[in-house]
């Protein structure tokens, strides 16, 4: 799937919304992260290969094209493909800027 946005439209965009920091992320094939939170809220778009999200009881698995979001300190898990994969996300919140 080819976007039809851009990394600056995508920051723009996030920056009316009130995001205070906008980064790309890369994650490596077949990495695993366990349950965690985050002390800001995020808002991201998935740009590059495949990954499985899951909040609670839920799981989505989000391809090129796929949003997501996060409350502030909503715990979730995160698995990638075998591609790995690359998403633009929007970071909201007092601790923003934590890697």
């Amino acid at each position: 799937m080819t976007l039809d946005r851009s990394f600056e439209d995508f920051e723009r965009d996030m920056r009316l919304q009130g995001f205070e920091m906008v980064v790309e992320k890369q994650w490596p094939a077949h990495s695993v992260v366990e349950t965690h939170v985050h002390p800001f809220a995020a808002k991201a778009l998935v740009v590059q290969g495949e990954m499985w999200l899951t909040v609670g009881d839920v799981i989505r698995h989000l391809r090129p094209g796929s949003t997501f979001e996060l409350d502030h300190e909503q715990p979730h898990a995160e698995r990638y493909g075998h591609e790995g994969a690359t998403y633009w996300v929007a970071r909201r919140g007092a601790d923003a800027p934590v890697g």
